[in-house]
């Protein structure tokens, strides 16, 4: 009884709104000799850090929407004062400009919102590659996009996720490639893979995870001055993340940045690619077109 009174005090020592706000605490040591204090203890700072991330979180999106309205602000405010210094023209094309960009954080906010939900959703065999052609013919790119696919290789997947994937990475090779962005789709015995590169400015080894962190900011030419929302990549990860694969920036064939999606591969049926005995095999390769 002495052992779990001095754990419900060790809880109850425990300041959530207080110690998880600004990160000024560390979580106090569970009393000695009480085993599930030591599981009590691991608990509270995984809660700790995902307070303190969801914060840092709430904080950097209302930087990012305050931005284009304070433009906004300054737009139509110059014009209300000095209306004949204005052409209405150029001022409503401007204030149109950082409408779409709040409409743009702003969907990008829900679609991070709702990754992790718990909502009923439509799984399906889909062939990678034909994803691939029906996304890049439907887009009015300034570049073109170099194809590089092996056909048949299928994955169980959500298909507007996965398109939205592979939409968020051209987005990005579109806005920072000088001449060539490539799509790639290959596979080996179990894994398919999909790759996005372009040929600019490259990212820093040592900036290929932080990437992949809400509103990151590069010193590099690759920053969110080129239009982006500084969402696209992390949305990118959580659903490869949840399709049970992983999403990477690795080198590039041709010198700018890579982004690699890898997932398990899957039969038509939905089921993984088994050979006769059970284990993961190999099947022939479509032809590349």
């Amino acid at each position: 009884m002495r052992d779990m009174a001095g754990l419900c005090d060790y809880v109850d020592d425990f300041d959530a709104s207080s110690d998880l706000g600004y990160g000024c605490h560390e979580t106090p040591e569970p009393p000695d000799g009480v085993e599930v204090a030591q599981t009590v203890a691991r608990t509270l700072k995984r809660l700790r850090q995902a307070l303190q991330q969801q914060r840092r979180f709430a904080s950097d999106a209302s930087h990012e929407l305050r931005s284009p309205v304070a433009a906004l602000r300054v737009e139509l405010e110059e014009a209300q004062l000095h209306p004949g210094d204005h052409d209405l023209g150029e001022v409503l094309g401007r204030a149109l400009s950082d409408v779409d960009r709040l409409e743009a954080i702003i969907t990008d906010l829900l679609a991070l919102s709702r990754a992790g939900e718990n909502t009923p959703i439509e799984w399906e065999p889909v062939d990678l590659a034909q994803l691939v052609r029906t996304e890049v013919f439907r887009r009015a790119d300034r570049l073109g996009v170099q194809l590089r696919l092996v056909s048949g290789v299928n994955v169980n997947m959500v298909r507007l996720q996965l398109a939205r994937v592979l939409t968020n990475l051209l987005d990005n090779a579109q806005r920072h490639a000088e001449r060539v962005v490539r799509v790639e789709v290959t596979r080996d015995a179990h894994t398919a893979e999909l790759t996005v590169s372009d040929d600019g400015a490259g990212i820093a080894e040592a900036d290929r995870e932080r990437i992949f962190e809400r509103f990151t900011r590069l010193d590099a030419a690759r920053s969110r001055d080129h239009g982006g929302t500084g969402l696209g990549l992390a949305i990118a990860r959580e659903i490869a993340e949840g399709h049970r694969g992983t999403l990477r920036a690795e080198d590039s064939p041709v010198g700018g940045a890579c982004f690699v999606l890898r997932l398990p591969l899957t039969t038509l049926s939905g089921l993984p690619f088994h050979d006769g005995d059970g284990a993961f095999g190999r099947q022939m390769l479509g032809n590349p077109v």
